[in-house]
């Protein structure tokens, strides 16, 4: 068996952005049409996340329904309020702090990985995975400065944000010279010649197998094909013209934390627009620099202790953060879709914190806002209290948005079932 335990061990193909892996990768394989189909507004998903929280006092509303007082952080998109639901009670049980922020949008750590199948993979990860090569990038993952752990993909692999606006703006509506695409279609090249030795080595031994081992070879082989068929999609994009940009070419001219953050909301909206890519993410780390904007450090504001000059300056940090998002909203609600609808109503837009006390580092009840998606938005949906024998993980809100998204999966991380309180149709 000692050529069947040389395609054992090689689970991974790593190239062109490429990962390989049992089981079988059939969300990878590209859709008939690099356009959207013409019956059926592709959907969009968003996720945002920042790594300090937000002041629990402030966030969240006082009582349930769609007829609460708004709160501090809230009240910058409250003219959206029939668009949006704000989350109580919502976690993963996740603990440690600023080592459990990475579990936002996964529920689970890096040290339990191992133990599930898709490792700590993350929500938008999991949608572009379904997206594949219908798009030209599957995602798109931005951050401000360093420190970022928001996407995961199914190897538990941190995947490292893009933090310079101008490098999106490239990525999105500048062409790459003759010289470079050459470059891209000789990796392609190579790497399908790596699966055409795979498949040719694959069928010689299959013969040699028994029945339990044909059919993990079959499962392989299957994935082995839809990457090679993501590789064809691969080379389409190479030559496909870009879309030309509605907005001044964005320059890196050195831009600050807080300069950044407007920009990379604006480009996230025009990638979503232009269907670059239907799966996108912005990131705030504990590091933001907040020049301008506040004396002392983020980290050391969400350290208040309720001290009330600390809170002052984080709740100017916090409405900064809450007003640009609003922006994002705007944005894509002014942008009609194919179906006479907007952005917004095919958009699943998720924002939020793995933290749910920066105070006290809590990783509990945490900040939780989802909107658009043409959803049945319930304003203040508070789930039962999260020490209490009904309580409901986080995951299983994740699970339902990618059911929504167009997976057919009965799992997703910690998930126990699907989030029944809404209508996520």
């Amino acid at each position: 068996m000692k050529a069947k335990q040389q395609i054992d061990r090689r689970h991974f193909l790593r190239g062109a952005g490429i990962s390989l892996a049992l089981p079988t990768l059939a969300s990878l394989a590209p859709r008939q049409s690099l356009a959207a189909d013409q019956q059926t507004v592709p959907k969009r998903l968003v996720c945002v996340g920042n790594s300090l929280g937000y002041w629990p006092d402030g966030f969240f509303p006082k009582v349930a329904g769609k007829n609460y007082q708004t709160t501090q952080s809230l009240k910058f998109i409250d003219h959206h309020r029939g668009n949006f639901t704000v989350f109580s009670n919502l976690d993963d049980d996740s603990t440690g702090g600023h080592s459990g922020v990475g579990t936002f949008l996964s529920g689970i750590k890096i040290k339990e990985a191992a133990g599930f199948p898709e490792k700590n993979m993350t929500l938008d990860q999991r949608a572009a995975e379904h997206v594949g090569s219908a798009t030209r990038y599957p995602s798109i993952v931005t951050g401000v400065g360093d420190g970022s752990d928001l996407c995961w993909n199914r190897s538990g692999v941190r995947i490292p944000p893009i933090t310079n606006p101008a490098r999106v703006f490239e990525a999105l509506f500048v062409q790459a010279d003759e010289s470079v695409r050459k470059s891209q279609r000789y990796r392609i090249g190579q790497n399908a010649s790596i699966i055409d030795a795979l498949l040719e080595n694959a069928r010689a031994v299959k013969g040699k197998l028994n029945q339990a081992d044909r059919n993990k070879l079959d499962q392989y082989l299957t994935s082995v094909r839809n990457v090679e068929k993501q590789l064809q999609m691969s080379e389409v994009w190479v030559d496909q013209p870009k879309p030309k940009p509605t907005i001044e070419p964005i320059l890196d001219t050195g831009q600050s934390h807080l300069e950044c953050i407007p920009l990379f909301y604006q480009l996230m909206a025009l990638a979503l627009q232009t269907d670059s890519t239907r799966v996108t993410s912005l990131e705030t780390p504990v590091r933001l620099t907040l020049t301008g904007l506040t004396e002392m450090g983020y980290h050391g504001l969400s350290h208040h202790g309720k001290d009330p000059e600390r809170l002052k300056g984080l709740a100017k940090v916090e409405a900064y953060l809450l007003k640009h998002f609003a922006g994002f909203l705007d944005q894509i609600s002014d942008v009609p879709a194919e179906d006479g609808k907007s952005l917004l109503d095919h958009t699943l837009v998720v924002f939020g914190s793995g933290m749910g006390n920066g105070s006290t580092h809590s990783n509990k009840r945490l900040p939780v806002v989802m909107a658009g998606g043409g959803m049945q938005h319930r304003g203040h949906l508070v789930s039962p209290d999260r020490d209490g024998s009904g309580k409901i993980p986080l995951s299983n809100l994740w699970l339902s948005a990618l059911q929504w998204f167009g997976l057919e999966i009965d799992r997703f991380g910690k998930s126990t079932g699907t989030f029944s309180l809404m209508n996520l149709g």
